[in-house]
């Protein structure tokens, strides 16, 4: 069973450095490979089967980058291509662009080349990274994903293979009714209800991203201000 972990993760200058190098060049490949292919279907009627190897003495900045890293961003297009001569109502892969696409890259453990060891995670090529590990979990490590939100924040999808849990069956029944006064009442096999109020957060949280949302408005466009409410806003 494959079992997926989220945790944050807080790289020091050198290491987000490193994560935007690696941002930037698994888009640059993703849209590099894809201009390749369109031009060789316009031409020969036939798909193109490139690899990322293939650019790395032209374009010597790859070199420095988890290949595995590349060989992911390699994987993911071929997968969009193939789904898109399969079923035409997916649509044609999209080119990748730097402010509209999810800053991220995935690679793979092998041989132990990803681990965690003392509140860090060891990543390929980058080292020690500290993680905020709020969870434990038993398995094997088969791939990780790193990723940058909006807001600068930075977080780590960890995939997991772990042996099938043998499910009990349940001793006790429980019914669930969601409303709109109460969240939820529930009830146990003795018919006895619990209410549970609605709560008040998310109500909070819309009227902060509201407030949000007209300042980012009210500024000019592409200026510094703009940049700084459009992070603001991606923090609420």
């Amino acid at each position: 069973m494959l079992r997926a972990y989220q945790f944050r993760l807080y790289p020091n200058k050198e290491q987000q450095s490193y994560f935007a190098n690696y941002f930037g060049s698994v888009r640059f490949i993703y849209n590099q490979m894809l201009a390749d292919k369109i031009d060789h279907y316009k031409k020969t009627g036939k798909m193109l089967k490139n690899t990322p190897a293939q650019y790395k003495e032209e374009f010597l900045f790859l070199k420095d980058v988890d290949s595995l890293a590349l060989a992911n961003a390699q994987l993911n297009l071929e997968k969009a291509y193939k789904n898109f001569f399969r079923e035409k109502s997916v649509g044609f892969p999209k080119f990748k662009t730097k402010h509209k696409s999810k800053a991220s890259y995935t690679t793979n453990n092998q041989s132990g080349n990803i681990r965690i060891e003392d509140g860090k995670i060891k990543l390929p090529k980058i080292g020690f990274v500290t993680i905020k590990q709020h969870r434990d979990f038993d398995g094997v490590i088969k791939s990780c994903t790193i990723s940058m939100n909006k807001a600068g924040k930075y977080f780590i999808s960890i995939l997991v293979e772990q042996e099938t849990p043998e499910w009990l069956p349940a001793e006790h029944k429980i019914g669930i009714d969601l409303g709109l006064s109460d969240f939820a009442i529930t009830t146990n096999d003795s018919d006895e209800s619990v209410k549970y109020a609605n709560p008040k957060c998310l109500d909070r949280s819309e009227k902060k991203i509201k407030k949000a949302q007209r300042a980012l408005s009210r500024k000019q466009k592409r200026s510094k201000n703009q940049e700084k409410a459009r992070l603001v806003l991606a923090k609420k």
